[in-house]
């Protein structure tokens, strides 16, 4: 009888979205996760403290964010796993991962992007690099993030669910691709049309890509657009999320009964109160002795 072997992959990047609270992010999320019962591998980010980001070829912290891809490139070779959790950081977190898994697991693979998102552009875009990944996993934009995919997704096996207002380019390029999208109305009445991706494209093996923005952020607070320091139009044409956490866990738990679910990458969390939290009490006295 073989052991299906499982790694979880923390890796707290932030140049991506070239925020920091990202780097205290991953880092709290790994904390709060259940323990862990496989190899759990940090992958070494270098710190926001003292390390500006510049713009390279249309890449904010491009020497930053490829270093740190072919490290997590080099680490899932070494352990060779069949399943990978990834606790992140930003979205580009997950192009190592699922990259390998889409080697791995070839024609049965498919991605399930559950992001208000659908993280498609290019440095001409948009020069924050976690905006790029699931084009990078298909094979399109930045030659440094494409050349960590050596058999690109096609767009028939992704589904990205929980899409928001996507831009014209976004959306242009999800028609081109034939991508297919859920939008969090349709999960909310219960993701048939996900349902039926599995079984029509004979999907065997699944990754699933989880950016926290794509829920409600009126409700949940640890996201990109609750900042509290933020001016209340500063993400006016955006697209938000809207889904609750519990439509999010009944998603997963029903692709999970129709396909093996070997990736899993938590993404983008952002929790405001406990970053202010922490620099409050650096900055009290007997706190720092």
């Amino acid at each position: 009888m073989t052991t299906s072997k499982t790694i979880r992959l923390v890796m707290p990047q932030w140049q991506g979205g070239n925020n920091p609270a990202y780097h205290f992010g991953a880092e709290l999320l790994a904390w709060l996760a259940p323990a862990a019962h496989c190899p759990v591998i940090t992958i070494p980010v270098s710190s926001p403290e003292n390390n500006p980001l510049v713009s390279e070829d249309g890449i904010v912290g491009r020497t930053q964010v490829v270093a740190q891809l072919a490290l997590a490139q080099t680490t899932i070779g070494e352990h060779a796993p069949d399943n990978i959790a990834v606790l992140g950081g930003d979205c580009l977190v997950d192009l190592a991962p699922f990259a390998y898994l889409a080697e791995k697991y070839q024609e049965g693979f498919g991605i399930l992007w559950i992001d208000a998102h659908p993280d498609v552009m290019t440095p001409a875009q948009f020069s924050h690099s976690h905006a790029h990944v699931l084009g990078a996993l298909m094979g399109h934009g930045d030659a440094a993030l494409t050349a960590a995919v050596t058999r690109p997704v096609s767009g028939r096996k992704v589904m990205i669910a929980g899409l928001n207002d996507p831009t014209d380019y976004e959306t242009g390029f999800i028609q081109l691709h034939g991508i297919n999208t859920c939008a969090p109305e349709e999960i909310k009445a219960g993701s048939r049309h996900i349902i039926d991706w599995i079984a029509n494209e004979k999907i065997t093996h699944l990754a699933i890509h989880f950016d926290l923005d794509v829920l409600n952020f009126k409700k949940f607070r640890s996201v990109y657009f609750s900042n509290p320091d933020s001016d209340e139009h500063a993400y006016d044409g955006i697209g938000k999320g809207s889904l609750e956490i519990d439509e999010v866990i009944n998603l997963i738990h029903q692709v999970n009964d129709l396909t093996k679910i070997v990736g899993l990458g938590i993404a983008e969390h952002l929790p405001w109160d406990a970053i202010n939290m922490k620099r409050m009490l650096a900055s009290l006295p007997l706190m720092n002795d």
